[in-house]
């Protein structure tokens, strides 16, 4: 499975675009696609107009993954085991969810989600 963060949903939106191509070449193997409540939060916060929702959520066959206590506790748990960098904080929960799903992160942030590396988020 793989999480989408807000980036590729955003850009995978863009023709001819490194994260589209990537999407597509997911699509076709018959990867599973999935993003985060917070991610998708992020996108619909746009500017963004409903056909490229419905074309975004076609693509994510494994859906929206929730956000709830465990993955709160475990946002946490990450934040704080990576130094508790303020900018992190959004960053963190996206990683929770992704990392407790047993998902990849597809992200052009590497940098910034690589501090979750140690504590077992795998990056696509």
């Amino acid at each position: 499975m793989i999480c989408l963060d807000t980036n590729y949903l955003i850009l995978g939106l863009t023709e001819d675009s490194a994260e589209a191509r990537q999407l597509m070449t997911w699509h076709k193997r018959g990867e599973i696609l999935t993003t985060t409540t917070i991610a998708w939060y992020e996108f619909l916060c746009g500017p963004v107009e409903q056909d490229h929702i419905e074309v975004m959520q076609a693509f994510l066959s494994g859906g929206i993954l929730p956000f709830d206590e465990v993955h709160a506790r475990e946002s946490a748990r990450l934040f704080n085991l990576s130094g508790r960098i303020r900018r992190l904080r959004v960053d963190a929960m996206i990683a929770a969810t992704a990392l407790l799903a047993n998902a990849r992160l597809a992200t052009n942030n590497q940098d910034d989600f690589a501090v979750f590396r140690p504590f077992g988020l795998k990056l696509n």
